[in-house]
């Protein structure tokens, strides 16, 4: 029996070694510091729905590979996939709660989980950091769903440090700082909200959609999710997804949009204690149907500072406010207005709080919040403050 050579056995293991490669769909690197608080694991999720793309605690967990002390790993096989599906690989700590689909999505920059699209008869090949997930995230080679998605990724990263990085949104309470975190919020959602109306692929649609607001909140954006939805409906019907996003995207359940005719028949109760058509209440030329409370102090703040000068400046143009007050108190109510100086425009309120039947009527569910109406009630844009406000009131009387 002859004994097998030194060149054979090189071969041999070139062989296996290079025949593991091709069978391994799914596979890569993941650098992982000596120091890491990183679990030398890695998470294959599904999102299993629409909501569950970037959402924690939703996804099923399929598989998990181990991270080899050099950073390989590698998945042995993946879900049957004739169609293209979206997966999310995913990271956890050590430390904190221990959930193999629990998803950060604080900061972009640091977040633990990226969204990828895969297909039978395809191979990936993953490169990333563990402290830089989603940021370092890339692929050899991607399909061009999958370079969708990391040029989406690059968008939001980009949107983000302009716009966010920083800041701790969601705790402002100074009136000016409320209006200038929504402010910031939407220049933060606009290069996503573009992305999704431009890419011809779903799954990367789908994925800005749900990265314009995780929290799945479209009420300052209503007419962006009915948009996205009835394009897809259109385009791909019988997809889950679509099904799913067609239910957040009902025009019926969201806010009235810009283009929608607000309720002119609709009975106003009037701090003069009359209840008179809201119709009657139109500008000849522009109104801005400002909804407020006594209580709410961007709305307080704005009614000083931006809507007494734009009525002074504009009403004899043509331009008409009508406010409509989330107050329970009738006291509270009218002291507001004669010490904000607002009595010269007309007021309405059915002084039921949150509660209020016109609030409901438009589908609404937070203030200081407008819609500003052409002479047959037309929704022309809705909440625009301060000059924002002023310049667009200018530009369409000038018109």
């Amino acid at each position: 029996m002859r004994p097998i050579s030194t060149m054979a056995i090189l071969f041999l293991l070139l062989a296996l070694t290079s025949g593991c490669d091709q069978a391994s769909p799914l596979s890569g690197k993941i650098k992982l510091d000596a120091s890491s608080d990183w679990k030398p694991i890695v998470y294959l999720l599904d999102p299993k729905a629409w909501n569950g793309i970037g959402g924690s605690y939703l996804g099923a967990v399929l598989d998990s590979a181990t991270i080899q002390p050099d950073g390989s790993f590698s998945f042995g096989k993946m879900p049957a996939a004739t169609e293209p599906r979206l997966f999310e690989l995913a990271i956890q700590k050590k430390s904190g709660p221990q959930h193999a689909n629990l998803l950060d999505n604080d900061d972009p920059s640091t977040s633990n989980y990226f969204p990828f699209i895969f297909k039978n008869g395809e191979t990936l090949k993953v490169e990333a950091e563990a402290a830089h997930f989603q940021r370092s995230f890339s692929l050899k080679k991607p399909s061009k769903e999958n370079a969708a998605l990391l040029q989406l990724r690059d968008i939001r990263q980009a949107a983000f440090d302009k716009n966010l990085a920083g800041k701790n949104t969601g705790e402002a309470h100074d009136e000016a700082a409320l209006l200038d975190e929504e402010a910031a919020k939407l220049a933060f959602q606009q290069p996503i909200m573009q992305f999704a109306e431009q890419t011809e692929y779903l799954l990367p649609a789908i994925t800005a959609i749900r990265w314009v607001s995780i929290d799945g909140d479209y009420e300052r954006i209503p007419e962006f999710i009915v948009a996205q939805a009835e394009r897809w409906q259109k385009l791909a019907p019988e997809h889950p997804f679509v099904k799913q996003l067609a239910v957040k995207g009902d025009r019926k359940t969201l806010p009235v949009l810009i283009g929608d005719q607000i309720p002119l028949d609709y009975p106003m109760p009037m701090l003069s204690g009359d209840t008179v058509l809201l119709k009657t209440l139109l500008g000849k030329r522009l109104t801005l149907l400002d909804f407020w409370a006594s209580w709410c102090a961007p709305c307080r703040k704005e009614n000083k500072k931006t809507l007494v000068s734009l009525w002074e400046k504009q009403h004899d143009a043509g331009f008409q406010i009508v406010g409509y007050a989330l107050d329970a108190s009738r006291g509270a109510w009218s002291t507001a207005i004669e010490k904000d100086g607002v009595g010269r425009w007309p007021h309405a309120s059915h002084l039921q709080g949150d509660d209020a039947p016109l609030f409901k009527e438009l589908r609404m569910t937070s203030i200081p919040a407008n819609f500003l109406l052409d002479e047959n009630g037309k929704v022309l844009a809705k909440n625009l403050h301060g000059q924002e406000l002023v310049k667009q009131v200018e530009k369409i009387i000038e018109n």
